[in-house]
């Protein structure tokens, strides 16, 4: 059996996995940040609970199990505790978790250029006091100078997006994690266990994702069902119930929650990166994932017979 891969950063450790009782039925989403893993859960709280009206606040049915600002005692016993089919969060890769083959783990990925936004606009979101005094309380501080990894974040959006490209700490949210975090999926995706969206996809056709991602946990799901799972799952209407839907623990740690559910689209990138910022990212992207991981990564499985080069215009 391979020992997992270790991971660890200020917000979450992958170690909080050991100990951990898997069931025969667990789903474990496992995705990047901001790559659509709330609307994952989301979609799979629609699917295990029926429809929208769901019993408790969705990173409570569903909690990041490696998260920092929950006590491990604390996550671990409320997994217990739950008799529903659970669905548990992380942004650990496959390597880092623990491996079952009665389990389902669904791998999300996105353009990582629409991530680099979407985690500059999470990021300024975040009340980073309230980050560290849930952090405190559940963990204590002591680790920090160990998992920080000390890199300043800009104040230029286009030079964030450069740190994004350049970055090779796995800890941060970069193009190397995330290419590194899909790539241990690609590399399972042909496991009958193992399932890849892409958030594309979603945004595409979310009610055939929805039909594609019933059958891979073997839940019957109508058609009429299908399409009033979508209209819940829209950006419009999670952003109305912000206060059920944003994983934040319980601690209060956005400044706006309805703000985690920004309408920022795709193509953003292209406002902040030069020609040459541009050739330089396929270029990193050329170093860090063969072909067929990077031509996914960036369109989805709808966009892979489509000309969708990382060095090109979305």
């Amino acid at each position: 059996m391979v020992t997992p891969k270790r991971y660890r950063s200020v917000i979450a450790n992958s170690d909080r996995w050991d100990g951990f009782e898997l069931r025969p039925d667990d789903i474990i989403i496992s995705t990047p940040p901001k790559c659509g893993t709330t609307l994952t859960q989301m979609l799979c709280a629609l699917l295990i609970f029926e429809g929208p009206d769901l019993p408790d606040r969705l990173d409570t049915l569903s909690p990041w199990l490696d998260m920092n600002l929950r006590s491990v005692e604390d996550v671990h016993a409320m997994l217990a505790a739950q008799t529903h089919r659970r669905f548990i969060k992380t942004h650990t890769p496959l390597d880092g978790l623990p491996w079952d083959d009665r389990v389902t783990y669904l791998v999300v990925g996105r353009d990582p250029r629409d991530v680099a936004i979407s985690w500059q606009h999470h990021r300024d979101n975040a009340d980073v006091s309230r980050v560290i005094d849930a952090r405190a309380r559940a963990v204590g501080l002591d680790d920090l100078p160990e998992v920080m990894s000390g890199r300043a974040w800009p104040d230029d959006p286009a030079d964030r997006f450069r740190l994004f490209v350049d970055e090779d700490d796995l800890r941060e949210t970069c193009l190397a994690s995330v290419l590194h975090h899909l790539d241990t999926g690609w590399q399972r995706r042909d496991l009958p266990n193992v399932a890849l969206f892409h958030y594309g996809d979603y945004r595409a056709d979310l009610p055939g994702e929805i039909t594609r991602l019933a059958d891979v946990l073997g839940i019957d799901a109508a058609p009429e069902q299908v399409e009033r799972y979508a209209e819940a799952a829209g950006l419009d209407a999670m952003r109305a119930r912000a206060d059920q839907l944003v994983p934040d623990g319980g601690a209060g740690v956005f400044l706006d929650p309805s703000g985690f559910f920004r309408a920022g689209g795709s193509g953003e990138w292209l406002r902040l990166t030069t020609d040459a910022d541009r050739e330089h990212y396929a270029e990193r992207v050329a170093q860090l994932a063969a072909p067929d991981l990077a031509a996914w990564a960036h369109a989805g499985w709808r966009g892979l017979s489509a000309d969708r080069s990382p060095g090109r215009s979305a």
